[in-house]
């Protein structure tokens, strides 16, 4: 009998919400800027708007997710 061959699928939710920079940090959106912006101050939403990097402790979790991606 044939074994199978064991395959890493690309978890597509994750490839959709986090980027693999070419120096390996893992880049996301803010949380927070979908509504209720009018109580929000100018100044919060402009930061909403710019993008981060992934704290170290969830760096493995997600890039174990994106097996292509690094």
């Amino acid at each position: 009998m044939p074994t199978k061959k064991v395959v890493n699928k690309t978890r597509k939710a994750v490839s959709k919400r986090f980027k693999v920079t070419a120096s390996g940090k893992v880049k996301r959106n803010r949380q927070g800027k979908r509504h209720l912006l009018s109580s929000k101050s100018p100044k919060r939403r402009r930061r909403l708007g710019s993008a981060t990097y992934v704290e170290k402790d969830d760096m493995r979790r997600i890039t174990e997710s994106l097996p292509f991606s690094h």
